[in-house]
């Protein structure tokens, strides 16, 4: 196991800075996800851990010593690539044990590592095979347990799972987990998909264009989100965002209708424009609601639905209902929210008011 530290790590290619001074602290034994939008920075900044790419400002400590001029081979860290990059040209067995063998290490030992992993990966019967011959699930076992058998102080996955089909990424998903739980090693994991993040990690690292947006655990980046982006790219559907002005006790919303303020816990201002942030999950039907919708879709499946639609200014708005609903398309509902459920945001600033 290993602490990560990164101290106003930065990344510039030419005149454009790409990694704009990030702070960050990876505790031993984490799992920490890096997740965002594409091109905001998250494989760029793995790769500047793993010593891949060189950083431009800043320093990359691991157990408290700083690693900026040491090679990627010499800091102790394993990497899993979205490709899996697997030697085509060996069979399993060789994948797995070609790293031990470039650093000298016994033959005997070797082949006590590779039988040990290559169990606990369930790739124990495949050792014979090349990768060619092996489906795509069974290619990202052999790349994972080529890192496993080098016993790095921190694991780094980069997007492991992108290239499998969605019944197998939810199969490897739990695989990865359970794995970081056996091992206990430091793990450095980054997807786009903020459904992985939420499901595998300890910490959760939300990153755009370069910045750092918030880090913590993944329910309180849910609950807590610092601003509008956290707030709605963590949570599937997104949260649902409607602007209006504080106005007495109430929000009176761009679309015409007023709405209470949400429960106790934010702060604000007469007059302040803000935006009411309303999780899918935190509306219902009812006929006294202060909120009205068009329908433009409906999804049955069966133990819950999803309703998707327009406000009365044309704005969209999605509702996560339990069980099977009626609703037609083209039909007005009228909807409410959870007071207590509800978030408020400066529109200007897109920072969340909560005062607690």
């Amino acid at each position: 196991m290993a602490r990560v530290e990164l101290r106003q790590v930065r990344k510039s290619y030419g005149d454009v800075e790409v990694i704009k001074g990030i702070d960050l602290d990876v505790q031993h034994g984490e799992f920490c996800v890096f997740v965002g939008p594409s091109g905001c920075g998250k494989s760029t900044l793995l790769r500047m851990i793993s010593g891949l790419e060189p950083i431009s400002g800043g320093q990359i400590v691991i157990d408290d010593a700083v690693v900026n001029d040491i090679p990627a081979a010499d800091r102790g860290l394993a990497m899993v690539f979205q490709s899996y990059a697997l030697y085509p040209h060996m069979s399993v067995r060789q994948n797995l044990s070609f790293g031990l063998e470039n650093i000298n290490t016994p033959k005997a030992e070797i082949k006590a590592k590779v039988d040990q992993v290559s169990k606990m990966l369930q790739i124990d019967m495949l050792l014979d095979r090349r990768p060619k011959d092996l489906s795509g699930g069974q290619r990202q076992r052999v790349a994972i347990g080529r890192a496993v058998v080098r016993e790095p102080r921190v694991f780094l996955f980069d997007e492991p799972l992108s290239n499998l089909d969605a019944e197998l990424r939810v199969d490897m998903r739990k695989e990865i987990t359970a794995l970081h739980r056996r091992l206990e090693n430091t793990m450095i994991y980054v997807t786009h998909d903020q459904v992985e993040a939420m499901t595998m990690a300890d910490k959760i690292a939300v990153l755009r264009l370069g910045e750092l947006e918030q880090f913590g655990r993944p329910l309180n980046l849910y609950n807590r989100p610092r601003n509008l982006f956290v707030a709605g790219f963590i949570g599937s559907p997104k949260m649902n965002f409607i602007k209006g002005q504080i106005d007495g006790d109430a929000v009176a919303l761009e679309t015409g209708e007023r709405m209470p303020l949400p429960a106790a816990g934010f702060r604000h201002q007469p007059g302040q424009a803000v935006t009411l942030g309303i999780r899918p999950n935190h509306l219902s039907v009812g006929d006294d609601g202060p909120i009205r919708m068009t329908v433009a879709s409906v999804e049955q499946l069966g133990g819950e639905s999803y309703i998707y639609g327009a406000l009365s200014d044309g704005g969209a708005i999605a509702l996560h209902l339990s069980g099977q609903v009626g609703a037609r398309i083209g039909e007005v509902l009228t909807i409410r929210a959870d007071p207590a459920e509800v978030h408020l945001f400066d529109t200007e600033s897109g920072l969340s008011l909560r005062s607690d």
